[in-house]
């Protein structure tokens, strides 16, 4: 029988949680003492090794004992509405286990307190932290603790939901902070730690080395997800999400985020965000107060095996590695620069591109106005385009602090419409809301099954359009499946 993988974010719920403990037996050694030696002159690495010379694993206490500190534990509170009847009341055990519960006439709903855990990175003495956005999103109230057990309630700076990266800051001076380091340094098998709160356990700290990079997981709730994790086998729990992935040298190269497991605790795999997009957006939401993504403007598909045995009669390819580049928007970097539909992708900035995580994960580093080198196979040729990269609305600029990222703000996934659906609606063009979150949507009383056509009078053609939209929203105009035509006009679009 096969087992069935479910992706866990990383976060642990105080209430009701539980865990259990498994000892497993250590195996016996009969190493003399050992002692420390220098793999070589100005090296950070250090091993031990017995009396022979036999090199055994290397040494991290110097790492665990300089990130320990400036790691803290996150507890946030949130306001979540439950029914309740005030002839029968609800009885929360059997809430818990989701077992229907009589609910009468007077059947209301009303806000209780939710309480989750996580984790956080200290990066400056005055109190700026890194977190998950999905620590800290919806929070009416967030707690840290240091390690030291001082407590400090702290704010939110700037989340990222496209990264699940989170910045908040307490109120404090002279605290512990982790270095940044280079994760496009790191090399398969090199030893990493963790550091976090599993369980509610404070400076949990665990080993492993780095399986992979450029993982894509399609976990991070956002249509527009962007998605190059650093795979390792170092133990992450819930409680771990937003800890640090850090080096032998002590440097942050990751922020612990994700687990890969059939039971929802730790089997093996775990994933961080890599330092290099991490301080990136984290520098974007200090200095501009929104995160400054560039766009290359392409679709594109993995070369791999399924893509030549679909299409690779109709393309000529014949050979795997790259990206097939299947569309170019007319508004977009790479279109201006002279890329074409039927390129093949191969490089930029001298990095192979052979998956949409190493695409992504290179754009990324990038802002708007900036230039990268793009290598792509034309035919029999390699071309390299320099490429000025543009925001989101078609711009070489960067964003104003007060642009809206859409879809985040609206607060659903969409898709395109069906030429069927369009015909049967007698419309040209439009959006349907496919799912709705927390944002504009749901305080609008906009359901499922709506079709946007129109945001502040802007047609909204497809999904690209919409997410260039930067301007607060003022009007949505359209139509549900059955026809009826709604439009609404937002009077306090602040979030307040």
């Amino acid at each position: 029988m096969s087992k069935k993988f479910v992706l866990i974010i990383a976060c642990a719920v105080v209430a009701g949680a539980s865990s259990a403990l498994i000892v497993q037996k250590a195996t016996e050694r009969t190493d003399s003492t050992p002692k420390v030696i220098e793999l070589k002159e100005g090296s950070s690495y250090h091993f031990t090794s017995n009396e022979s010379g036999t090199t055994n694993y290397p040494d991290l206490t110097y790492a665990a004992e300089h990130t320990v500190p400036a790691v803290v534990n996150i507890e946030k509170t949130e306001l979540v509405e439950s029914a309740y009847n005030e002839f029968f009341g609800i009885d929360p055990f059997f809430e818990f286990f989701g077992i229907p519960q009589q609910r009468g006439r007077n059947s209301q709903s009303q806000q209780q307190e939710q309480r989750s855990g996580g984790s956080g990175v200290i990066i400056s003495p005055d109190g700026y932290i890194i977190s998950n956005n999905h620590v800290v999103e919806n929070a009416s109230e967030l707690t840290v603790t240091l390690s030291d057990e001082r407590t400090f309630k702290a704010k939110i700076i700037g989340t990222d939901p496209t990264t699940d990266i989170a910045l908040i800051k307490i109120d404090a001076t002279d605290l512990p902070t982790i270095p940044f380091g280079d994760s496009d340094k790191l090399r398969l098998g090199e030893w990493v730690i963790a550091v976090g709160n599993p369980f509610g356990l404070s400076s949990t700290v665990t080993a492993g080395i780095v399986s992979a990079k450029s993982r894509n997981l399609d976990v991070i709730p956002s249509q527009f997800r962007l998605e190059s994790f650093i795979q390792t086998d170092a133990a992450v729990n819930p409680g771990n999400s937003g800890g640090a992935l850090v080096n032998s040298a002590g440097e942050l190269v990751g922020i612990n985020t994700v687990i890969k497991s059939p039971t929802g605790s730790y089997a093996g795999y775990s994933f961080a965000v890599p330092s290099s997009i991490v301080k990136k957006v984290i520098v974007d939401l200090m200095e501009y107060g929104i995160v400054q993504r560039a766009m290359l403007g392409i679709g594109y598909n993995e070369i791999n095996d399924a893509f030549i045995e679909q299409m690779g009669k109709e393309t000529g390819i014949k050979e795997k590695g790259g990206l097939y580049i299947a569309t170019v928007d007319e508004n977009g970097a790479a279109g201006a620069a002279g890329i074409k539909v039927g390129d093949i992708l191969l490089e930029i900035d001298g990095v192979k591109t052979n998956n949409s995580a190493q695409l992504q994960g290179e754009i990324a580093k990038h802002r708007p106005n900036e230039k990268v080198m793009i290598t792509v196979k034309r035919g029999n040729e390699t071309k390299q385009f320099e490429v000025l990269l543009r925001n989101k609305a078609g711009e070489a600029k960067l964003l104003d602090k007060n642009s809206v990222d859409m879809a985040a703000f609206l607060g659903g996934e969409f898709n395109n419409i069906s030429d069927k659906l369009k015909k049967n609606l007698r419309i040209d063009y439009g959006v349907q809301v496919v799912k709705v979150g927390n944002g504009l949507l749901k305080k609008s009383g906009i359901r499922e099954g709506y079709i946007i056509t129109h945001i502040n009078g802007t047609p909204i053609k497809d999904v690209n359009t919409l997410n260039m939209i930067t301007s607060a929203v003022q009007t949505i105009d359209g139509l549900y499946p059955d026809g009826r035509y709604v439009s609404y006009s937002i009077i306090n679009n602040s979030g307040e």
